[in-house]
């Protein structure tokens, strides 16, 4: 039986846009399951674009930070690429990361909260066009629970294989059951046969991930709690050096693929099993940049 693929997580890099383009319509081409745009470089925008260069495949952000834009012109701008793109987009948002919004001089408030005000103004927006999916970021159960009572769907990222179906068990029955509730996972993800150079360089993409309390707190609720521990003390000591030394191989397998194809190809089926419906592969290369990194991911799902 062919092997169902993945999602893929793509970024508008400058100087690479047109160039991201081709690669957008070549994951179109080879029947991959979605396009998931992160913020950087523009998701909403590189999503406008993806809405006119593409044709069939769905797409979204993962995520649009909610406290960059007011509700209202959000809402007009995803009616807008819903509509461009024939109903393929997916509106991810979410609160990102207080460290990112102080960077962009814009204060993080109360994540439960602004959340819910957000979906419960972007769901009254009126006179913009029909609307697309909302799809909420969650990670703790709290904000999971969140997007099953207010969103069309829910986006992890980094989330633990074996701490998902715990996670998912307080979305309501109903949601749960519904093929059409989004539930995806951007997932880091390095495609090398030096299988500790692709743990490196997953364990580099994690660091950031790791110093941030609310990734260290649900990474204790899923049963790290001696990394967090580790990571937590050397945070103290002012040794965020030490972050990725201090990750357990049980860990990164549990949060990320890497090693060679075979092995990224068994770890997806793996994510499928523990009930991820959209996995979103968010490709590194262990030798070069993100055009090589799908290079390797095309070859390896070929």
């Amino acid at each position: 039986m062919a092997q169902v693929l993945p999602a893929l997580a793509l970024a508008a890099v400058p100087g690479r846009r047109r160039a991201t383009l081709d690669l957008a319509r070549e994951i179109e081409r080879r029947g991959f399951a979605g396009i998931y745009c992160a913020s950087f470089g523009d998701g909403m925008g590189l999503c406008e674009a993806l809405a006119l260069q593409t044709e069939r495949i769905p797409f979204g952000t993962a995520i649009a930070n909610l406290y960059t834009r007011h509700v209202s012109d959000y809402a007009t701008s995803a009616a807008l690429i819903h509509e461009l793109s024939g109903g393929r987009f997916s509106f991810g948002v979410g609160v990102s990361h207080a460290p990112m919004n102080e960077r962009l001089g814009v204060a993080t408030g109360r994540p439960l909260a602004d959340a819910r005000a957000f979906a419960t103004a972007y769901h009254q927006t009126s006179r913009v066009g029909e609307l697309p999916p909302l799809v909420l970021a969650g990670l703790r159960k709290k904000m999971v629970a969140l997007a099953g009572e207010l969103a069309q769907g829910l986006v992890f990222a980094n989330a633990a294989r074996s701490h998902l179906r715990e996670s998912l068990s307080v979305l309501p029955a109903a949601k749960a059951a519904a093929p059409d509730f989004f539930i995806g996972n951007m997932i880091p993800t390095c495609i090398s046969d030096d299988t500790r150079a692709a743990a490196a360089v997953n364990r580099k993409t994690l660091a950031f991930y790791l110093s941030l309390s609310n990734y260290r707190n649900y990474w204790r609720e899923a049963g790290y709690v001696e990394e967090m521990d580790a990571a937590q003390k050397a945070l103290d000591a002012g040794q965020r050096d030490q972050l990725p030394a201090l990750m357990s191989d049980a860990w990164l397998r549990d949060t990320t693929l890497f090693g060679t194809a075979r092995q990224v190809r068994e770890g997806l089926e793996a994510w499928f099993e523990a009930g991820l419906r959209t996995p979103i592969l968010v490709p590194s290369s262990a030798v070069g940049n993100q055009l090589k990194a799908f290079e390797e991911f095309f070859a390896a799902f070929a």
